[in-house]
């Protein structure tokens, strides 16, 4: 029996993955649209039921939301090498963006004209991930009043410890299923051979700073559900907290050059790992942060099908979703409490969510550059 002639070939996928992590701005909502509507409805390389099928996958397992739905589209067709093509075309673009901004800010951050820049930005950033988590947290919980609690519950948690706490995380999905679905049918999930090996990793030599950036990494990459926000308080708790590698404004600073780049919001880690330990902290922070996001989306996808629509399944999702919400706004009070120092940031944020707010297509790059206009002008002109 021959193979169906496919309508698009693997050169022809890379190009759209490489285009897409070049112009896709707007983070996760704005990249998972733009998929749908170029390979579902105009160039109908995906069916709608395939699509769907990556977007249940994407939003089980942890990891970044679009890198995880662009690997499962490259994965239908074109089984592993289109999911590595896809996954590697798709990060590529903003990775090296970000390389070359970290380089930048090392240096010329001690300039004025950079810190001001920031200055507005890092106050913009706040604003677009305060309405982002509005926009989120309404349309993922609803009215659902166990919902509610577990995203408080892990909201106030967050803002206190200033740490995404993970057993909290998972505890919300726990209960989330034990109360939607009673465990009649009780199965171990996919990611359970997981855990005990995550869980190990902080017993390997972790002498050098490379050692230590992989493992930090590998984690956020193995246990941060939700959208590419909603690695932001893990990462805070690490890399500023437990750690010490960034000053928190530095930190901010990060979440601002992910927010201006194209692509995956959770290629901030590169940045991160370019501060602390140049080019192979860069490459290392991304490789260890995407190589579990890779492996949780192919290696179950064969089986994807068959038990992706379990009821148990979906709710334990659903509570974990709930709860990485309620980190990421947790996390959003933790970032303006250092951010907004003062009435003019405030204003700043304050103008931004306003904005958006109002005007729901207004690119969030624009008014990036806007902020970094008014920060310069603040501190040459004020």
């Amino acid at each position: 029996m021959e193979s169906p002639i496919l309508p698009y070939t693997k050169t022809d996928l890379v190009r759209y993955f490489l285009r897409l992590g070049t112009i896709g701005f707007g983070g996760p909502p704005a990249l998972v649209s733009a998929m749908h509507s170029d390979l579902v409805i105009d160039r109908r390389w995906i069916t709608e039921e395939d699509y769907r099928e990556g977007m249940a996958l994407a939003q089980l397992a942890p990891g970044p939301l679009a890198a995880q739905l662009a690997i499962y589209l490259g994965y239908v067709h074109y089984g592993l090498a289109g999911a590595t093509l896809a996954g590697l075309a798709f990060v590529l673009p903003s990775f090296i963006m970000v390389v070359a901004l970290g380089w930048a800010y090392i240096q010329f951050g001690g300039l004025p004209w950079m810190q001001a820049i920031f200055y507005g930005i890092g106050a913009a950033v706040i604003g677009i991930i305060t309405i982002g988590t509005y926009k989120l947290t309404t349309k993922t919980i609803g009215k659902d009043p166990l919902g509610w609690m577990l995203f408080g519950l892990s909201a106030l948690a967050t803002a206190v410890t200033e740490s995404e706490l993970l057993w909290l995380v998972l505890l919300s999905g726990g209960i989330y299923w034990l109360v939607k679905t009673p465990p009649q049918f009780i199965r171990p999930g996919v990611g359970h051979s997981l855990v005990p090996f995550i869980a190990q990793l902080p017993a390997l030599p972790t002498e050098s700073v490379l050692w230590k950036l992989a493992i930090f990494f590998a984690k956020a990459g193995a246990f941060v559900f939700g959208s590419g926000l909603a690695i932001v308080p893990f990462l805070y708790g690490g890399v500023v907290k437990e750690f010490g590698w960034l000053t928190e404004q530095q930190f901010l600073d990060a979440v601002a050059v992910a927010m201006i780049t194209p692509g995956p919001v959770v290629i901030t880690v590169a940045f991160i790992g370019y501060l602390v330990a140049g080019l192979p902290g860069a490459c290392v922070a991304a490789l260890a942060t995407f190589l579990p996001c890779y492996l949780l989306t192919v290696l179950p996808a064969p089986y994807f099908k068959r038990w992706g629509k379990h009821p148990g399944v979906k709710a334990f999702v659903d509570g974990v979703t709930v709860a990485a919400v309620g980190a990421i706004a947790g996390a959003v009070v933790v970032l303006a409490r250092r951010q907004l120092v003062d009435i003019p940031a405030v204003l700043i944020a304050v103008a931004s969510v306003g904005l958006l707010y109002r005007f729901k297509k207004l690119p969030e790059l624009s008014l990036i550059g806007a902020a970094a206009v008014v920060g310069l002008l603040l501190r040459y002109v004020g």
